[in-house]
């Protein structure tokens, strides 16, 4: 077990380290005061696990901002830096960032979804959900 650990840490840490490679500006939301609560309880949740070092992460910021306003109050949209929040990639087992995981509003993980994420997609995710 703790082998099997080990080996995802390792290969977590060779695909940041390799996406930071493609490193551009920008800034990605993060969260100061130790990890969010994710998902929300009662809320729909949106959370997207990247990094300010990502070039994908960094493209997708704009999508998450423009959701955030389009969708507050209906649905929780989170944004966190794994590179700062290590205990959220280990939480839940990221393995390449971007990675945008959809909670229904009774906290069940319902899509997983890894890279870049164009926004009518999540728009149709959050419609499944009963979201508009």
């Amino acid at each position: 077990m703790k082998s099997l650990f080990a080996v995802r840490t390792i290969k977590m840490l060779i695909v940041i380290g390799c996406l930071s490679l493609l490193s551009a500006t920008g800034d990605f939301t993060t969260a100061n005061e130790g990890t969010p609560e994710i998902p929300v309880p009662g809320m729909v949740t949106l959370a997207e696990l990247g990094s300010t070092s990502c070039l994908p992460c960094k493209l997708m910021l704009p999508i998450m901002e423009e959701l955030e306003t389009e969708y507050k109050d209906r649905v929780a949209i989170i944004l966190v830096d794994v590179m700062e929040h290590p205990g959220a990639a280990q939480k839940f087992d990221i393995m390449a960032i971007p990675t945008q995981i959809f909670f229904d509003a009774d906290g069940k993980k319902v899509l997983r979804h890894v890279g870049f994420m164009e926004k009518a997609a999540i728009v149709a995710e959050l419609e499944k959900l009963g979201i508009r």
